[in-house]
C-alpha cells in the first residue's frame, strides 16, 4: 500500500505541479497588482465587518471556517515533515508560497462568491459551482467535485486524525498493545480514536451553523495561544535567532538536501499548509453574507498570511532554534542528526520536542492538545467542504442518504487515519491535495483567461471604494460577468 501511494505521488506532485503553483501565484499577483500587499490594510478592516444571516454566515465566521481549514497539522507535523525532508531552506519557499498563493486565494475565493447559490436555504458555492457556471463545462465541475469529495471525506481526514493520535503517544506513552485487525496497536491511539470520532459525530450531525460557531471560538484562540508559546520558546533562545535566520535563507539556493527537495518540499507543504490554490477556500468564502464577492477574497487572502507567515513560522523557528529535527539524505541515512532516528518527521514529533526541551514535562502534552484543535477543526472544515460537493452533485442527481454516507465514511476514515503510520497517512492526504490543486489551478487560469471575473470585481470594489460609497453593491452583469444569477436576482429584489 505504502509503495503504491508513493508511486501516485510521484507522478502527481512532479516539478510541473510545484512550478505550477508558483507560477500561478506569480501570475495572478501580477495581474491584481499585488493586491496581498496594496490592500492589506482593507483585509483587517473587513475581518470584523458584516453580519450572519439566516441563509449565510458572517465574514468572520467564513474566515473562521476557512482557517479552520488552513489551520491543521500540516501547520505543526507538516512543516517538520518540510525541514526533515528539504532541509532549513524548505522554510523560505513555504513563505513565498505563501506570498504569492495569497493572491491565487484572493482570486479562487471571489470566484467562489460571484457564482454561489442559495441551497435549501444555505449558501453554496466552490470550485464546482464556478467551473461549471463561468467555463460552462459541467463534466469538469463533477470532477472536481467527485474528487473533492474522496480528497476531502476519505483521504485527508486521516492525516488530521493519525497526528493527534501520535502525538497523544509521544505525550502520553505508549506502553500497552493492542493486537487488531489493523496490526499492533497502543491503547493510547485506539482510546484517542474513538474520542475524536465521538466528538466529530456530535458536531457534524449539528450542520454548517454549529460548525462555524464552534471554529470561531476555537480558531482564534487556539492560534494565538500557539504563537505566544513559540515566541517564548524563541525569547529564550534569541541568541539563536540570527543563526536561524541565515540558516533559512542560506539553505533555501543552496539546499542540504538539494534544491529540488528544498523546493519541492517548501511547496508541497506549504500548499497543503495554506490551500492557496487548492480549491478548500472558496467553499466557505461562499457561505459568507457580503456586499461584494471582492470582500471575501481579501479575507480569505488574509487567512494565507496568519496560517503560513504566523503559525507554519512559529513552528519552524520552534523546531530550528532548538536544533530538535534531523534531515534525511534522498540517497538514504541523515545530513543533520539531532533527535533520535525514529522519530517520523511526518509527525508532529519534532515540534513535541522542541517545546519539551523548553518545558520539560510540559511541551509535548502541551502540543499534543494544540494539535488536537489544530487538526480536531481541520476535520470540521472538510466536513463542511465535502458536503458542499455532495450538495453540487445532489442538484442533477439524487441519491437518498448520501450526506449521511458522507458523515459515516468521514468518521470510518477518521478512525482508520488515527490507527495506522504517519507515512501511509500522509501519502494519502498528498493525494487529494494534488489532485485537488491540479483541478482548481487549472480551472481558476482557464477561467481569467475567458472572461477575468475576478478581476473585474476588484476593480469594481476598488473604484467604489475610491467613490466612498455608503454600501457597496455588486452587478455582475454591468461588468460583462455571466451567469452570476444569485446577484442578479438579489439586485432585483
Amino acid at each position: 500500500m505504502q509503495a503504491i501511494v508513493d508511486q501516485l505521488n510521484a507522478i502527481i506532485w512532479s516539478p510541473v505541479l510545484v512550478y505550477l503553483a508558483l507560477g500561478a501565484g506569480l501570475f495572478f499577483s501580477y495581474q491584481t497588482r499585488f493586491v496581498q500587499v496594496r490592500m492589506f490594510r482593507e483585509m483587517l478592516s473587513l475581518l470584523t465587518s458584516g453580519k450572519s444571516s439566516d441563509q449565510g454566515i458572517s465574514t468572520f465566521q467564513a474566515l473562521a471556517v476557512s482557517l479552520s481549514g488552513r489551520v491543521g497539522t500540516g501547520n505543526i507535523a507538516g512543516v517538520a515533515a518540510a525541514i526533515g525532508f528539504g532541509g532549513p531552506g524548505a522554510v523560505f519557499w513555504m513563505w513565498i508560497v505563501a506570498f504569492l498563493g495569497a493572491s491565487t486565494a484572493y482570486v479562487e475565493s471571489a470566484l467562489g462568491q460571484i457564482y454561489k447559490e442559495v441551497d435549501e436555504g444555505q449558501y453554496r458555492g466552490g470550485p464546482a459551482y464556478f467551473i461549471e457556471k463561468a467555463l460552462g463545462q459541467k463534466w469538469y465541475g463533477w470532477l472536481f467535485a467527485l474528487t473533492t469529495i474522496l480528497a476531502t471525506g476519505f483521504l485527508l481526514p486521516g492525516v488530521q486524525s493519525n497526528s493527534i493520535s501520535s502525538a497523544a503517544e509521544v505525550a502520553f506513552g505508549a506502553d500497552t498493545m493492542v493486537v487488531t485487525t489493523f496490526g499492533t496497536i497502543s491503547v493510547t491511539k485506539i482510546v484517542t480514536a474513538i474520542g475524536i470520532v465521538m466528538v466529530l459525530g456530535f458536531i457534524i450531525f449539528g450542520g454548517v451553523k454549529r460548525i462555524a460557531h464552534f471554529t470561531q471560538f476555537v480558531v482564534p484562540f487556539m492560534a494565538l495561544a500557539y504563537i505566544i508559546t513559540a515566541c517564548a520558546v524563541v525569547a529564550l533562545n534569541i541568541s539563536e535567532l540570527p543563526r536561524v535566520i541565515s540558516l533559512i535563507f542560506t539553505d533555501a539556493f543552496t539546499p542540504m538536501a538539494g534544491f529540488g527537495a528544498a523546493i519541492g518540499w517548501g511547496v508541497k507543504r506549504g500548499i497543503y499548509s495554506n490551500e492557496a490554490g487548492q480549491g478548500t477556500g472558496p467553499h466557505a468564502a461562499a457561505a459568507a453574507e457580503v456586499d461584494h464577492p471582492a470582500q471575501q477574497g481579501l479575507v480569505q487572502a488574509f487567512s494565507v498570511y496568519i496560517d503560513t507567515l504566523f503559525v507554519c513560522s512559529a513552528t519552524a523557528f520552534m523546531i530550528l532554534i532548538t536544533g530538535a529535527y534531523n534531515v534525511h539524505d534522498p540517497a538514504g541515512g541523515f545530513l543533520i542528526q539531532n533527535v533520535p532516528a525514529t522519530l517520523d518527521p511526518n509527525s508532529p514529533a519534532f515540534t513535541q520536542f522542541a517545546v519539551d526541551s523548553v518545558a520539560t514535562g510540559i511541551g509535548k502534552p502541551f502540543v499534543a492538545i494544540a494539535l488536537f484543535f489544530f487538526a480536531f477543526t481541520t476535520l470540521l472544515a472538510y466536513y463542511y467542504i465535502a458536503e458542499t460537493n455532495v450538495a453540487y452533485i445532489r442538484r442533477t442527481f439524487r441519491f437518498p442518504g448520501m450526506i449521511f454516507l458522507l458523515k459515516i465514511g468521514l468518521m470510518t476514515s477518521v478512525f482508520y487515519g488515527a490507527v495506522r503510520t504517519a507515512s501511509l497517512a500522509w501519502g494519502l492526504g498528498d493525494i487529494g491535495v494534488g489532485l485537488m490543486a491540479w483541478l482548481n489551478i487549472l480551472a481558476i487560469l482557464i477561467i481569467f483567461f475567458v472572461s477575468k471575473p475576478a478581476l473585474k470585481a476588484l476593480r469594481d470594489y476598488e473604484d467604489q471604494k475610491k467613490r466612498n460609497v455608503a454600501k457597496y453593491q455588486f452587478d455582475p452583469e454591468a461588468l460583462g460577468i455571466k451567469n452570476a444569477g444569485f446577484w442578479v436576482e438579489r439586485n432585483k429584489r
